[in-house]
Formats: structure tokens, C-alpha cells, sequence
């Protein structure tokens, strides 16, 4: 096939791009930019005072404490998680392989709701672990651990599917010099492989963090609503947009819209960041 064969496969007339680009951007004006300015202005419309009192107010506080500390505990835990199983998955062959594969996205395909539900049915008073924790005077669910966990399961995809491509498009060339060199397993790793990978780890953790900040329907389902104790921030906007607070519920949900934004941006950087890794890796490799 020529060349001007593809070119003419493959080149639209300037109007259906311009038709497309318009459809995109009014798709993206419905469905994010209007919604976003309406949550910065719904925030601030009764002024600073107000927004500075929602913001503030020690049940709102509580609720970011409780973020903080859920999002502080799951997302090193992916970390490790996710590097390990990237690692195993892209340098070794073993039996399993595929069903491992299978599991890392198993939240993506079930309902946070679900998998609430899971843990209120394993820990809850009525669960298989029920008795034993009551006896021992243990709380995991409508207490931390228990939107720790929900937490936990519904980030942990995010690191090791950053990372799995980009270690399989990198090889084993590299860990296998460092190996001939004398190198141990754990010095090629900190030397060779982390280094290599260093922007994916970084953008499935900011991934990571921004789902784990985010979560509603897991933690929803364990937490118990009870303010102070177990109300995260997207709990507790709720509760107060049930309360008719529509000032307060605006103003805190501006909060977790800013991390949004900020996740986007840092998205961004890294993304493009990744982009040149792995173009490299296959470059490497094709050399090779």
C-alpha cells in the first residue's frame, strides 16, 4: 500500500475535525468545566466568612483528619503491593500468572457498595469474624479500620497497573547485566529497576492518593455516619447537603474538587514523563 493510499485513509476533511472537536468540547463543558465552576461558586457565594466556617468547623475537621489518615495508611500499602506484583508479573514466569493479573482489577469491576458489604458480612457483629473480634473488644467495621480497608481494596489496582506495562516494556535486559555483574536481586532492584520506573510509582500513587481521598460507596457502607468518628469528607458533604447546608456541603466539596485539579495537573506532568519512558524502553529494546 502507497503512502498517499494511507495518508488519504487517514486524513478527514477540516470540518469533520472541527465537527469533532467542537462535539468534545461540549461534552467536556456539560459533564466537568460547568459543574466545577458551580461548586467554586456555590462555595464562596455567601462570601469568605462563611467559607472559612465551613471549612473549619471541627466536624469538617474531623472528616479531613479521617481522610488524611485512610488515604496516609492505604496508599504505602499499594505502594508495596503494587511494586511487588508489577515486579513479579513483568521479570518472572510462574503458575498463577494470569489469575494474579485478574484479581489486580477485580475493584474495577466490582461495586465499591459490594465490596462494603463484603466486609460488613466478614467483620461486621453478625460476620464470620464477629464474635471473635467483640470477644477481644476489637471494632473494624463503623470505626477506622474498617474504612481503612474498604480503602485499601478499592486503590490497590491503581500503582501495580501503572507499573506493569512499563516494567514488561523495559525487560529484563538491564536486571540481568546487573545480575551478571555481581549484582544481588535487591541491588538491581534499587539500583536498576526502581530508578527506571520512578514516574509510573509516581503517577499510579498520585492515582492512588486522589481515589483513596475520593472514595464514597465502600466507606459509605462501613463507616456508620457518625460524625466525628467515621465521617470522611465525601461522607460528611453528603450529610450536610441532606441538612439543606448547601453552603457548607459547596464549601468542603470545593476541597476535594482542588485535589482534583491538582491531581490533574500532576497527572499531566507525570503522564507525559511516563510517555518518555516507555518510548524509550521500546526504543532500547528494539536496538537491542
Amino acid at each position: 500500500m502507497s503512502a498517499v493510499s494511507v495518508a488519504g485513509a487517514t486524513t478527514e476533511p477540516a470540518w469533520v475535525r472541527r465537527v469533532l472537536i467542537a462535539v468534545a468540547l461540549l461534552f467536556l463543558s456539560l459533564f466537568l468545566f460547568v459543574p466545577l465552576i458551580s461548586v467554586f461558586f456555590e462555595a464562596f457565594k455567601k462570601g469568605w466568612e462563611v467559607y472559612v466556617a465551613a471549612v473549619t468547623e471541627p466536624d469538617a475537621m474531623d472528616a479531613m483528619k479521617l481522610t488524611l489518615i485512610a488515604a496516609v495508611i492505604a496508599v504505602p500499602m499499594n505502594l508495596v503491593f503494587g511494586v511487588s506484583a508489577a515486579w513479579a508479573i513483568a521479570k518472572f514466569d510462574f503458575r498463577g500468572k494470569s489469575v494474579l493479573l485478574t484479581l489486580i482489577d477485580l475493584p474495577f469491576s466490582v461495586s465499591p457498595v459490594v465490596a462494603g458489604l463484603i466486609y460488613v458480612l466478614v467483620f461486621g457483629l453478625q460476620g464470620w469474624f464477629g464474635e471473635w473480634l467483640q470477644a477481644h473488644d476489637l471494632k473494624v467495621i463503623f470505626a477506622v479500620p474498617g474504612i481503612v480497608l474498604a480503602t485499601i481494596f478499592v486503590t490497590f489496582p491503581f500503582v501495580a497497573r501503572e507499573l506493569i506495562p512499563l516494567m514488561q516494556a523495559q525487560g529484563q535486559e538491564q536486571e540481568e547485566a546487573a545480575r551478571v555483574l555481581g549484582a544481588s536481586g535487591w541491588q538491581a532492584f534499587w539500583k536498576v529497576t526502581l530508578p527506571n520506573v520512578k514516574w509510573g510509582l509516581l503517577y499510579g500513587v498520585i492515582l492512588c492518593n486522589a481515589r483513596a481521598m475520593g472514595e464514597f460507596g465502600a466507606v459509605s457502607v462501613v463507616s456508620g455516619h457518625i460524625r466525628g468518628q467515621t465521617n470522611t469528607l465525601p461522607l460528611h458533604i453528603e450529610i450536610l447537603y441532606n441538612e439543606y447546608q448547601f453552603a457548607a456541603a459547596f464549601a468542603v466539596a470545593s476541597l476535594l474538587a482542588s485535589l482534583a485539579l491538582v491531581t490533574l495537573v500532576l497527572k499531566y506532568i507525570v503522564e507525559r514523563r511516563v510517555h518518555q519512558q516507555i518510548t524509550q524502553a521500546k526504543s532500547a529494546g528494539a536496538a537491542a
